[in-house]
């Protein structure tokens, strides 16, 4: 048989153990000089918007440079994920020099996500690769309707415009490009090399 004080003993543990997370939680509840800690929330991405006002107003050249990677990065995604293996497979295509195949892949993106500015600015630059200038700018007519603060869809618009000898279009997109991306390479030159002559020269 088992011994009296062994039974009582199995009795109490029960109501002893439920004891126990309340009487070992109080000590750290009411001890002084410990503020209890909260977790802090994850700081909030900056938004596009922010992005560009930034990237405006940067007077450093690299700072500028990460601002811009931000927002291409935060462009780059549609938002579908068939959307995107389909551009990646057409940037795949470029990289191989397989530009109709990547024509192709890029019909089919704008055709799925009509409304995604990057996808028109990247199928632009495969009509660029086969030298069909009149698409290219179609495309990136649309894709500054769809996001007009696109600066590099701007600067391509500016380089097709110069190879097509039209310096006056060219300069007034590359002084968009300009005015949104004050620190872009070699946009600064292109405007300083066409201003002379579209503007004339100053005597």
């Amino acid at each position: 048989m088992m011994p009296t004080r062994l039974i009582a003993a199995l009795v109490c543990l029960p109501a002893l153990a439920a004891t126990l997370p309340a009487a070992q939680a109080a000590p750290q509840s009411t001890r002084p000089g410990r503020p209890t800690s909260e977790a802090k929330p994850a700081p909030k991405p900056p938004s596009l918007d922010d992005l560009f006002a930034r990237l405006r107003a940067s007077e450093d050249p690299a700072e500028a440079k990460g601002i811009a990677r931000l927002i291409e990065r935060h462009m780059a995604g549609s938002g579908s994920p068939t959307v995107d293996l389909l551009t990646d497979r057409a940037r795949q295509a470029v990289t191989a020099h397989d530009f109709p195949l990547a024509a192709e892949l890029m019909d089919r993106v704008t055709a799925l996500e009509p409304n995604w500015s990057e996808g028109w600015n990247r199928r632009a630059t495969v009509f660029w690769l086969l030298t069909d200038k009149d698409d290219a700018l179609a495309d990136l007519r649309r894709a500054l309707v769809l996001e007009p603060r696109h600066f590099e869809a701007w600067a391509a618009m500016g380089r097709i415009y110069e190879s097509l000898d039209d310096k006056a279009r060219a300069l007034a997109a590359f002084r968009r490009a300009k005015a949104l991306y004050p620190q872009m390479e070699k946009v600064g030159e292109a405007i300083n090399r066409l201003t002379p002559e579209v503007d004339g020269r100053d005597l």
